[in-house]
């Protein structure tokens, strides 16, 4: 079932990079794309994929869950809007089985799943605000598919980069990704500088004061 993924430069890019520094960068470009208050359920937990956005709404009758996957790319990561909401459930342990199977990048929800023993057996990259046992059946609805959602505060579209860590998740807009990345790229080879003058004995104040650590994520024209 699993294809293999065309080659994308700028997610391969991003996936080198932490979530930390492209949060910085983004800073700098005064994009608002940290997606707060979502978390890995495994601080080993990585993803770097684009988003195929959905939504979900309160159900009317017959509203269920989970019907949208069968048209997920390979590579992609799946970015659910569900409002946050901690009582119903939009992800279990048959979607994180079918989407390991098939090489979905991951999952990210603005709401909660359940069945969180497999995503952790079987290394899925799954992220929410929350998770518990009661399902979303009969009580949301897909309401739309390859629309612009909302994780965590962060406006995603589809074909947005999304990049998971330890810290959480960093979207990044498809039409500035690379002048986000050549930013972050930036910052993380600064910070690189930084951390090879301490292990050779330079003070940290020193250290950051010669590659300018305190701007670096302030915009150029307050900088």
């Amino acid at each position: 079932m699993t294809d293999k993924p065309m080659t994308d430069k700028n997610v391969e890019r991003a996936s080198r990079i932490e979530t930390a520094t492209l949060s910085d960068a983004l800073d700098k470009l005064g994009i608002a794309g940290q997606c707060l208050g979502i978390k890995p359920l495994n601080q080993n937990f990585r993803l770097a994929g684009r988003a195929f956005t959905l939504a979900y709404a309160p159900a009317g009758p017959g509203g269920t869950v989970g019907d949208f996957i069968d048209d997920v790319p390979v590579g992609a990561v799946v970015a659910i809007d569900n409002g946050g909401r901690p009582d119903a459930t939009v992800w279990g342990d048959i979607m994180t089985l079918y989407a390991h199977k098939k090489g979905i990048g991951g999952t990210v929800i603005d709401g909660a799943c359940r069945d969180t023993h497999l995503a952790l057996d079987l290394g899925y990259p799954l992220y929410s605000r929350s998770y518990s046992m009661r399902t979303g059946k009969d009580r949301v609805q897909l309401e739309t598919v390859g629309g612009v959602v909302n994780i965590g505060d962060a406006r995603v579209r589809p074909g947005d980069i999304l990049r998971g860590d330890s810290d959480g998740v960093i979207a990044i807009p498809q039409d500035r990704e690379d002048e986000v990345l050549d930013v972050a790229e930036a910052i993380d080879a600064a910070e690189g500088r930084i951390r090879d003058a301490i292990l050779s004995g330079m003070p940290l104040a020193e250290a950051r004061k010669q590659q300018g650590y305190h701007k670096l994520q302030t915009p150029d024209d307050k900088a």
